[in-house]
């Protein structure tokens, strides 16, 4: 077994994950009926999940940045891979090609896998979480959320990784714009902030 591959969760071929089933099954139709269309290639769908945490501590120790990419194999069950610096900048001190976090793209069974223990696992661990803002879409139906720890995830040890991770998890949809990004994830069950009554 290579470097690459460990840690990581072998997913059989035939295997479809409860939230990929209840969005064919459910969100799907849904969402044909919200929005008016009677073909499934017009509504959004969840396309990819991109997982990233910074790691600045990789400049003065390499062996952060090991600890990071192990801990984000183990959340994501794929490995992860070492992100560098696309262009030198001299007031943090960065170098081109210096590594300066880790990254994960989930695509599949391993997305869905992912989103549910996001949603029903990771989340409710959250200090005083009341919700995510249903405004984080990037203007193209694209969530980006930002994680202050990533000890919310229970496959991190604390005793192996004794340093807290931000992350930013970006949910890519095809979705045109933000409404419909925001009404394919609110199907998915991601909680958002409920609005305060009036």
């Amino acid at each position: 077994m290579t470097k690459e591959t460990k840690n990581t969760v072998n997913v059989p071929a035939d295997y479809q994950p409860r939230l990929q089933k209840l969005y064919k099954e459910k969100v799907l139709p849904a969402l044909l009926k919200d929005m008016g269309q009677k073909s499934p290639m017009a509504v959004p769908k969840l396309e990819k999940i991109v997982i990233n945490i910074g790691v600045k501590e990789a400049r003065e120790d390499v062996k952060a940045l090991d600890v990071a990419r192990e801990d984000l194999t183990a959340i994501a069950g794929q490995a992860a891979q070492v992100r560098k610096a696309k262009k030198s900048i001299s007031n943090f001190k960065l170098r081109e090609g210096m590594p300066i976090g880790v990254r994960v793209t989930l695509r599949g069974a391993r997305m869905y896998e992912f989103l549910e223990r996001f949603i029903s696992i990771a989340c409710p661990r959250i200090r005083d979480f009341q919700g995510f803002n249903d405004k984080a879409f990037d203007g193209k139906g694209n969530l980006n959320l930002g994680i202050k720890e990533h000890y919310i995830f229970p496959e991190i040890d604390v005793e192996k990784s004794p340093k807290a991770h931000g992350m930013n998890i970006t949910f890519v949809t095809t979705a045109k714009n933000d409404d419909a990004g925001r009404l394919l994830m609110n199907y998915m069950g991601m909680p958002f902030r409920k609005a305060a009554a009036k």
